[in-house]
């Protein structure tokens, strides 16, 4: 009879421990490049203790570093123009990138391996998955110094790349 009890037990006790925490916010963007309009792969964004976490996937970017941005609108028309400015809730109207004091919209470099692919995961420190929900993600063509000197917008350059935020889960 004790080992029937014991058992039981441990039977409950499993299945109060397996009870599920709630799911960490997460989305994943479909980013296409603004030329074409063609699929060049995704980027997962998942809420960490230490920030946004910005993994791609993507393929057919140009060899090196390139500037990443949340940006303002969620709209990829007109080559990417139409997803506005950085995301700036604050309206500090300062490129500082994504430690500093700016807007939010800086995230950390996007580094392209020799056969054009990305997929090496970022943390973006100040923001989370919420502050997505409405936006955009762009790729710039060029690399990006996280200040407004000598090139606004860290001289980034063109716009390669576009994704529109999907409704937010978890």
């Amino acid at each position: 009879m004790r080992r029937w009890v014991l058992i039981a037990i441990g039977g409950i006790a499993a299945a109060c421990s397996s009870s599920t925490e709630p799911e960490a916010p997460s989305v994943t963007i479909s980013m296409n490049e603004t030329a074409s309009g063609g699929t060049i792969g995704t980027v997962l964004v998942e809420d960490t203790d230490g920030g946004a976490r910005f993994t791609p996937n993507l393929t057919g970017l140009d060899p090196g570093e390139h500037g990443f941005h949340i940006h303002a609108n969620a709209d990829c028309g007109d080559g990417g123009k139409n997803a506005g400015g950085h995301y700036d809730p604050q309206n500090t109207g300062r490129h500082e990138g994504p430690n500093g004091n700016g807007h939010l919209g800086d995230l950390p470099r996007l580094a392209v391996d020799a056969s054009g692919g990305a997929a090496a995961a970022v943390v973006a420190p100040r923001v989370s998955v919420s502050d997505l929900a409405g936006r955009a993600l762009i790729v710039h063509g060029g690399g990006d110094n996280y200040s407004d000197d000598p090139a606004a917008l860290g001289g980034g350059g063109a716009r390669v790349a576009c994704g529109v935020v999907p409704p937010i889960t978890g």
